[in-house]
């Protein structure tokens, strides 16, 4: 049964926190920055504090604690929805974008796609930029999550909402009997990475402004840029190898961080299967791609062929979606190849999209143990990950997992085919936005503003179902769900 008076108390908390990030908004542009739009950021976010303090009001006999899982999914979904639209208002005031545009970039952001209908980055005010930027870093590990870990009070029993949330088909991992705890080191880990890559940035040659706004979007892999160039602005292959190397720590499994710093032991990197086959595909497809882009004369050099190459493989496997170079302009063999690395994804437990590396490995095995038992009908095989007995349960999820994400790509593709995109531009554009990528090819090559109305809510509804992995999302739609 569900409890709407929970679900009702629970969503003030994700409303009270972006009234608090769009009033810390407004301070920047009224003392900071200075940039005249501290109104479109103080407006919404004193309604938004309103709102949420008559609803904790009128619910503080409530006991959330007393959520079953049934609670958890529909929070988890309903906050992506819920602060997409909250996120959007100062969006369409600065920018003066309609309504369905407006909540395509907020989605956009918080879901860390990337994908934009903005141009002209590099006029637009400073504290909108950064607003933008935030927004991603914030949905990185995600909002329920960074809401259960800044109000510790939010427990609705024990690891409900850190399944519902967490990307990746093994979700009983936690670092603390406690998910607050669980939470906190998750965001320690997330926070010391971003202030890493921050001082990274800025000893590569970028300006404080944008290496803080740039690592807000690198380790989170969103992608959003604060110029319309991208990372190629400064025209820095250093830079480009600094984004490598955060991009990467943002789609490993932040638990594995978490442990390696820990237990002060770096060979557990190599030691993690997944993290371990994740550096081995990057390394082939960036020199595979790089070859290939050089045989044809892309570039002058291997060396650029090879950054350029590398840095795209990294950008699309770790579904940030940054550009350095004229990439959809490059051979079709080498856009085709970067559209299946984006579906193939980062790691599980991380800020990465697409079907995650632990799946891929999977069905790779799964794969493997058909092909033997056809050899030895009458033998029993075993598949094993990290040297341990998978369970069917696991396996099958996997399995249900990939044909969802087929077909819900085939759907997307067909639905956004009749509102008038080429398939190419079509494909290109759902890759993009259900594996939380961003950048596409064709009509969306430079940015999404060609797709129609009703193309950008396809395109928007694809990025939820993307960033909620399918099953959290679809789940509501079953008559089992809503059974009493």
């Amino acid at each position: 049964m569900i409890n709407w008076k929970i679900t009702f108390r629970l969503l003030a908390f994700p409303i009270l926190w972006m009234s608090i990030v769009q009033l810390i908004f407004a301070a920047l542009s009224a003392f900071l920055f200075k940039d005249n739009v501290s109104v479109s950021f103080l407006l919404p976010a004193s309604i938004m504090l309103f709102t949420a303090s008559v609803i904790l009001l009128k619910t503080q006999h409530v006991d959330s604690s007393l959520a079953n899982f049934r609670d958890a999914l529909i929070y988890a979904t309903a906050t992506w929805v819920i602060a997409g639209f909250l996120g959007a208002i100062p969006i369409i005031l600065v920018t003066k974008v309609s309504f369905t545009d407006g909540m395509f970039e907020s989605i956009s952001a918080l879901t860390t796609t990337g994908a934009t209908i903005l141009s002209g980055l590099d006029d637009m005010p400073r504290t909108f930029l950064l607003y933008r930027q935030f927004l991603q870093w914030m949905g990185g590990l995600g909002i329920v999550i960074f809401v259960v870990a800044i109000l510790p009070m939010l427990n609705i029993g024990g690891m409900k909402l850190l399944k519902a949330e967490t990307p990746g088909p093994i979700k009983d991992e936690k670092l603390s009997p406690r998910i607050a705890n669980t939470a906190h080191y998750l965001w320690s880990v997330y926070l010391s990475i971003t202030v890493l890559c921050t001082v990274s940035y800025y000893f590569a040659g970028m300006t404080f402004y944008d290496a803080l706004a740039h690592a807000l979007t690198t380790v989170s892999t969103g992608g959003f840029s604060t110029h319309d160039a991208s990372m190629w602005f400064y025209k820095s292959h250093l830079i480009l190898w600094v984004a490598n190397l955060f991009m990467i720590a943002g789609a490993i499994n932040f638990a594995l961080h978490f442990r390696v710093v820990h237990k002060r032991a770096l060979g557990s990197y190599y030691a993690d299967e997944e993290t371990r086959y994740f550096i081995y595909i990057i390394t082939t497809l960036a020199v595979l791609s790089g070859v290939i882009l050089y045989s044809h004369d892309t570039y002058s050099s291997f060396f650029e062929s090879l950054s350029f190459s590398t840095f795209h493989i990294v950008s699309f496997i770790t579904s940030t979606g940054f550009g350095a170079a004229s990439f959809t302009e490059w051979p079709e063999a080498v856009g085709f190849l970067l559209i299946i690395t984006g579906y193939l994804g980062g790691c599980a437990g991380s800020t990465a999209g697409g079907n995650k590396i632990i799946r891929n490995i999977l069905v790779v095995k799964m794969l493997n143990n058909n092909f033997k038992q056809l050899l030895h009908p009458r033998a029993i095989f075993t598949i094993k990950y990290q040297g341990s007995p998978v369970k069917d349960d696991v396996l099958h999820a996997v399995m249900a997992f990939m044909t969802f994400a087929a077909g819900s790509s085939m759907l997307f593709t067909l639905l956004l085919m009749f509102t008038g995109l080429d398939f190419w531009s079509a494909f290109s554009a759902v890759a993009a936005c259900v594996n939380v990528l961003g950048p596409g090819f064709g009509e969306v090559g430079a940015n999404f503003a060609p797709v129609s109305d009703a193309g950008t809510w396809i395109l928007t509804s694809a990025m939820l179902v993307g960033r909620l992995e399918y099953f959290t999302v679809f789940a509501l739609f079953t008559r089992t769900f809503w059974k009493q």
